[in-house]
């Protein structure tokens, strides 16, 4: 559709093909075009390998170090990292095998208690399911839409069982509220951190919220973004556990869709880490967010 939407269009490789850095230094070459966003979490690995080689002809890549992607797109590698670095997250399990997601989902205290599981590496929400033998399917069938996320235990081990079991991250049940934070950071610093809590959601897309101004959420994610070394625009999920406390969902190590919404609140983020990389003053006024803004997003026709 990119095409479609503006007069300047490229086909490049896909993100896995050794030649997709090489395209895109070419365009940049051409173009003079220096600084690159990535926005698509495939691409981000070669881009952070090629960063080195993009800088050396006057390109500069928004993306953290190469080591920090490797930690933040591995969900599990990205746990058991922040918990040995003593900074709280959801009691999980690595299941390799469908034994081991049985023995976690004991461990997490099915079938009293609902847990989750979600592949170590993904995005957008795939292959994300909350299991709970409590929920009623039928009502679940015909009164609600289809893009719920609840799963009974014997239909997930069904399902796991019938093809090469994916490693997946099998973690307690979250409870609370939940919360998408927009972050700039400078090479592990954090620069703005502006959570919104997601109040309505559609196949994972945040489509209506709020944007809040907690401290105990905004120190956490101070602590994720210092311990990993993250850097430029960051996404981090959120949600509160009984207990109240914030713990963490997921880490997008890149600019989130819905970072646009944050417009409305009077922050124009990516704007902010592109002046950062080119080493351009940021007022202080353009780092000051409208707490207490709520958005709603509506979808409309592009006609071509």
């Amino acid at each position: 559709m990119g095409k479609h939407l503006h007069p300047d269009f490229f086909q490049i490789p896909k993100a896995g093909d050794e030649k997709f850095s090489e395209a895109i230094l070419a365009i940049c070459k051409q173009r003079k075009i220096e600084v690159v966003m990535p926005l698509v979490t495939r691409e981000l690995f070669p881009f952070s390998q090629n960063r080195q080689r993009f800088l050396a002809e006057g390109v500069k890549i928004l993306v953290s170090s190469a080591e920090a992607i490797e930690v933040a797109n591995d969900k599990a590698a990205c746990y058991a990292f922040l918990r040995k670095n003593g900074i709280a997250v959801p009691a999980f399990h690595l299941a390799k095998k469908r034994e081991d997601f049985m023995q976690a989902a004991e461990a997490l205290g099915y079938p009293h208690e609902p847990f989750c599981f979600k592949p170590c590496v993904a995005n957008g929400s795939r292959g994300f399911r909350i299991v709970s033998d409590f929920v009623n399917e039928a009502d679940l069938l015909f009164c609600t839409k289809p893009y719920q996320t609840y799963i009974s235990y014997a239909q997930a081990v069904k399902i796991l069982s019938s093809q090469a079991f994916p490693p997946l991250v099998v973690t307690e049940y979250l409870p609370g509220e939940e919360y998408s934070v927009d972050c700039l950071a400078n090479l592990g610093e954090s620069v703005l951190i502006v959570p919104r809590l997601r109040t309505k959601m559609i196949n994972g897309i945040s489509v209506q919220g709020k944007f809040v101004n907690e401290e105990d959420i905004v120190q956490y994610c101070k602590q994720i973004i210092k311990a990993i070394g993250l850097h430029g625009n960051i996404g981090i999920q959120l949600r509160r556990s009984k207990t109240g406390e914030p713990l963490l969902l997921e880490i997008n190590p890149r600019a989130q869709g819905t970072i646009v919404s944050a417009l409305g609140a009077g922050v124009n983020l990516p704007l902010l880490a592109v002046k950062q990389e080119l080493g351009l003053s940021i007022s202080p006024g353009e780092k000051n967010v409208s707490w207490g803004t709520s958005f709603s997003r509506y979808w409309t026709e592009v006609f071509y």
